[in-house]
């Protein structure tokens, strides 16, 4: 399916159309977007009384939003912040369920190359740390991305340098970047990140 602007929409019986702000010049992690969807109702939940019809739609509709979690394009799903419009439903002839189009607004986050980001370490490994960044669960800094730090073994293992600036488990991290993963099957993304460039670090030895 093809919708106005050029974009190729469609993600099962749910499809969409993207429009990004026209006055966003610089990427930004979090993005503002107006989707237009089908939301399917129940035949026993689509009752006439108009603020109970409302009220199931978007109750489908959150539950939708959170089931689908993120997709390539958009980045994470995190909120639904103006319901905009319901169209008129219409009935499926062979469950007898009400097909009702809704535009909506809505916030999400996705991550870009170049950007400077926080994290916190959940895992320490001789290789490297995993840090999770907002909804992103596994961003991560490879030993060789951490100039002068060096792995230090034992019961809480961690990277320290000569200054004896350390990253080790829930310490929060700046970090550059590199590059980012979509992974389809589960719906999320990876991202290596690095510690090559000015004021990158942990946060606690930083000048914030």
């Amino acid at each position: 399916m093809t919708c106005s602007g050029g974009w190729s929409c469609g993600f099962g019986a749910i499809h969409y159309c993207v429009f990004m702000e026209a006055e966003r010049k610089t990427k930004t992690m979090f993005l503002k977007v107006q989707l237009a969807w089908n939301v399917i109702i129940a035949a026993e939940n689509a009752q006439p009384e108009s603020l109970m019809l409302q009220r199931a739609i978007i109750i489908r509709l959150l539950s939708d939003f959170a089931a689908k979690k993120a997709s390539k394009d958009l980045g994470y799903f995190l909120a639904v912040t103006v319901l905009e419009r319901i169209g008129e439903g219409k009935v499926r002839q062979h469950t007898g369920d009400v097909l009702f189009p809704v535009v909506f607004n809505a916030l999400t986050f996705k991550i870009f190359k170049g950007e400077v980001l926080e994290g916190v370490v959940h895992k320490v490994l001789k290789h490297g740390v995993f840090m999770r960044c907002g909804p992103i669960e596994n961003a991560y800094l490879s030993n060789l991305k951490m100039p002068d730090y060096r792995y230090v073994p034992g019961e809480n293992p961690c990277f320290m340098n000569a200054k004896m600036s350390k990253i080790s488990k829930d310490d929060r991290v700046r970090f550059m970047v590199i590059g980012t993963k979509w992974l389809e099957a589960e719906r999320e993304f990876q991202a290596l990140v690095s510690l090559e460039g000015d004021y990158l670090g942990p946060v606690s030895t930083l000048d914030v």
